[in-house]
């Protein structure tokens, strides 16, 4: 997943890091700004769990959400 794509829609995609993560506030998201590894870190604070599950969490999130952030979200037709 291309996280500086992310990065330049964040306001669209905190949405949906928080239906997945809702324990992550407003305030926190804005300190992400969508840098990967701050939402690991917050992730882990937040549900007190280790890197290797943030990090595991993260990437199901980005397998279930990459077509969203891919760089035409349009289906051509011919």
């Amino acid at each position: 997943m291309n996280w500086d794509r992310i990065e330049g829609n964040w306001k669209q995609i905190k949405g949906k890091i928080k239906e997945q993560w809702g324990k992550i506030t407003d305030d926190n998201l804005d300190v992400i700004a969508g840098k990967r590894d701050q939402l690991v870190g917050r992730i882990q604070e937040s549900y007190g769990i280790g890197k290797d599950e943030a990090e595991r969490q993260v990437g199901e999130w980005e397998r279930r959400n990459e077509r969203l952030f891919k760089g035409d979200q349009h289906e051509k037709t011919y």
